[in-house]
């Protein structure tokens, strides 16, 4: 009877550290300045949020050749702000 238990308690906690195991993210480690990205390379962007998975927020743009550039965050730069806005215009054009 013990054994069973024992072994219970062994199968819960190998679920837990299932359960509580982090999946592995892309996450920008830091971020550069926007001033010397080039609007028309750039074909699309996501957000990064810290706590999210992520250690710091950043705005994430993907390039022509698929390379990801990380730069400060939308919120308060206006610069990364009009380069998102450039790719949801060219989006919306596009469909």
């Amino acid at each position: 009877m013990a054994a069973k238990a024992a072994a219970l308690i062994l199968l819960g906690l190998i679920c837990v550290e299932f359960a509580t195991a982090q999946i592995a993210v892309d996450c920008c480690l830091r971020v550069e300045s926007e001033k010397r990205l080039n609007p028309r390379n750039l074909v699309s962007y996501s957000v990064q949020r810290a706590g999210m998975g992520c250690d710091i927020s950043a705005t994430v743009f993907v390039n022509r050749r698929n390379m990801k550039l990380c730069v400060v965050p939308a919120e308060g730069n206006a610069g990364v702000q009009k380069l998102i806005d450039f790719l949801e215009k060219k989006r919306r054009n596009h469909h």
